[in-house]
């Protein structure tokens, strides 16, 4: 995306919001609002939130505070690990800490540890998100713990180039149409496999049953391993069961790269070609550019997904009552969460909006992404997320999540789908009680 729009997103953005980091209050917190102050952030992933230049604006607007990003480039379970750590701790999180979504039941518990941004004006806002955002991020008692950054959305990302070696269309409209179920995509699957035998078709089967999950639930019961009065379900859902089965279909298919994803190994698998397609939530976009790097400019592509939408992933922005800055943080949260900082975030990495006026915005609905063969990113991403149906991810998620994809891989490596069942929900369990 342009240096120039984002430069006009933050300009806009600082003249709408003109945000100082004041306090209130008569405890310690922000005991010295007036003198210099330096505000962490803490985030996750290889290309970050896209707040660079947000930030940029936002210390040239309030002179007496600092800004300083932690995390890019910290893969998500490594930072789930550490926050929850420093939470639990009351030490050592940022002022304002990043949460995905996977783990934001999980800090409700915790409530007590974080500020209630609702008594620095959140709730005013409450019409910058989508309503399932927004509600995502507030406590039964309506507390406002965490504002929303964006939603996963769901497309497919795809190598145009391995398609056409395959003998496979590899116009994105044509290659959509090639699967409108899933069992049309291990198919293709199964073409493209023969006619490439060198080439696996998918990264990992990992990623694509998150993609399938978040389908399937968001069809049928509305909830993963826990059912939304926190009770873990992960046996007698079908949901999960359905999900791991056609995961497993994929993977007995011999569609498998068998990679990570995001270790090492997987980030190679970008740069050398091994795989031709991936499960593609907006922010995925992001982290393909930055590890297939500049020679796969215009190789990649994206299509539609099989099936019916989906999300995977999702964050809020929050702050923990460990921060001395409190309401200096709120306000910084506030403003990296409005629609012109969504629309910001947008165009620097492509993470999509859970603003409704940002997903509105030209420059998010027109949108196209040159790296990705000028696919019109905005209205394949955008024109559903308003739509989206969320699932609900209980306190322990993530942890059961990990447990299931651990299963998956050693199907990947050769134990049956049946023995890999036991085993996800052995330590499914384990893990999810």
């Amino acid at each position: 995306m342009s240096v120039t729009l984002r430069r006009y997103a933050a300009v806009a953005l600082a003249s709408a919001v003109m945000l100082t980091a004041t306090a209130c209050g008569s405890d310690d917190a922000d005991s010295d609002p007036d003198g210099p102050i330096t505000l962490v952030v803490d985030i996750f992933g290889d290309a970050g939130f896209g707040y660079d230049e947000l930030i940029e604006q936002y210390e040239a607007d309030n002179p007496n505070v600092t800004v300083q990003q932690r995390g890019i480039g910290l893969g998500l379970g490594d930072y789930n690990t550490r926050l929850t750590q420093q939470i639990t701790a009351g030490s050592g999180a940022g002022d304002v800490v990043a949460i995905e979504e996977g783990t934001m039941s999980q800090f409700f518990a915790q409530a007590d540890k974080f500020v209630d941004l609702g008594e620095h004006g959140a709730n005013e806002l409450e019409g910058n998100f989508l309503p399932w955002k927004w509600e995502a991020g507030v406590l039964p008692d309506g507390k406002v713990l965490g504002l929303g950054t964006d939603v996963g959305g769901m497309a497919l990302c795809y190598r145009s180039d391995l398609f056409e070696a395959a003998g496979l269309p590899t116009d994105r409209d044509e290659v959509g149409a090639l699967w409108s179920s899933w069992d049309d995509f291990i198919a293709v699957g199964q073409e493209f496999k023969e006619a490439t035998p060198d080439k696996a078709f998918v990264d990992s089967a990992t990623s694509f049953y998150n993609l399938v999950l978040s389908q399937i639930a968001g069809e049928g019961t509305g909830y993963t391993y826990y059912d939304t009065e926190n009770q873990f379900v992960m046996e007698s859902n079908p949901d999960v069961k359905a999900a791991f089965d056609l995961t497993t279909d994929m993977i007995e298919a011999g569609l498998s790269n068998n990679l990570q994803s995001f270790s090492n190994e997987w980030n190679a698998g970008f740069k050398n070609a091994t795989f031709a397609t991936i499960a593609c939530p907006a922010w995925m976009t992001g982290v393909i550019e930055g590890q297939a790097g500049p020679e796969a400019a215009g190789k990649w592509d994206i299509a539609k997904a099989p099936g019916n939408g989906g999300n995977w992933g999702g964050s809020f922005l929050a702050v923990p009552t460990s921060s001395k800055y409190q309401a200096a943080a709120a306000e910084l949260v506030k403003y990296l969460t409005s629609p012109e900082g969504h629309v910001a975030a947008f165009e620097a990495v492509g993470n999509l909006p859970s603003s409704p006026q940002a997903l509105a915005d030209p420059k998010v609905a027109e949108a196209v992404n040159e790296y990705f063969s000028d696919a019109p990113t905005g209205e394949i991403f955008a024109a559903g997320a308003s739509e989206l149906k969320p699932v609900y991810l209980g306190p322990k998620n993530q942890a059961v999540r990990t447990a299931v994809e651990n299963a998956l891989r050693a199907v990947e490596q050769g134990q049956s789908p049946e023995e890999g069942w036991q085993d996800a929900i052995t330590n499914g369990t384990a893990a999810g009680r």
